[in-house]
């Protein structure tokens, strides 16, 4: 069954090639860290949910809002294949009804805050800004890109930053909870010029402090898509176990 419809609009990604040992405390049992070319990646994202359905319905005032989160990405063995997904360090909307539910059903580290966007455009270009507002200072990320999308290019780092489609969460050293995400093979836009205006220590805590003076690795700025998450299942620690190691 289906817990969310939605469409994921104009995806900025800001990646972050980091050590993969930061990321130890956060990563769930039964996963392990999904690497690219050697490297070890979180990425800050900043996307506009639209037509959202929570089982579906449309709930009033939640239909449309901005989301801001930084993630990893990890893989689970299962039925002799790998399953590609991402973990959230945090996740940020304006509406507290959502992070209500996500919360309370999904055990995920949701946060209310002030939000807001913008998309200016011009005869060359878009601009992208998504802000959100924490301890009376804005905070926000901002890229322009050129205005025609094209492919993402099979075995490229956008490729692996995008195609993800499970999410994993700790609940506790021994319980994980996983969901389905499904979705199209996106599109990008190239990215001309970017800005991060963001206290890292203040939105994600000591452990990503370091990213106050880290450059991103790389930018992206992906098209989107109609969207499904399906409902959680959560992984018993034998089979967890017992599947990583095959």
């Amino acid at each position: 069954m289906n817990f969310l419809k939605a469409e994921w609009k104009n995806l900025a990604l800001f990646n972050y090639e980091v050590a993969a040992e930061i990321l130890k405390k956060y990563l769930p049992s039964g996963t392990e860290i999904d690497l690219w070319n050697n490297k070890c990646y979180v990425s800050l994202v900043g996307f506009m949910f639209k037509n959202t359905k929570v089982l579906g319905l449309k709930v009033p005032f939640h239909i449309n809002f901005e989301e801001v989160n930084l993630r990893f990405y990890v893989k689970r063995f299962e039925n002799g294949e790998w399953k590609r997904g991402v973990v959230f360090i945090k996740e940020i909307v304006p509406k507290k009804a959502i992070t209500f539910i996500a919360n309370t059903l999904y055990q995920e580290n949701y946060e209310t805050q002030k939000m807001r966007h913008e998309i200016i455009e011009n005869e060359n270009s878009k601009t992208f800004i998504y802000q959100w507002k924490k301890d009376e200072n804005w905070n926000s990320i901002q890229l322009e890109t050129e205005k025609n999308p094209i492919e993402i290019a099979i075995d490229s780092e956008a490729e692996f930053i995008t195609e993800h489609y499970f999410g994993y969460t700790k609940i506790d050293l021994e319980t994980t909870f996983e969901y389905e995400v499904q979705h199209p093979r996106w599109e990008q836009f190239e990215v001309l010029n970017y800005n991060v205006a963001i206290d890292f220590r203040k939105t994600y805590g000591k452990d990503f402090e370091f990213l106050q003076n880290t450059n991103p690795t790389s930018v992206f700025l992906a098209k989107g898509s109609d969207i499904k998450v399906k409902n959680k299942r959560k992984l018993e620690t034998t089979l967890v176990l017992e599947e990583a190691y095959h």
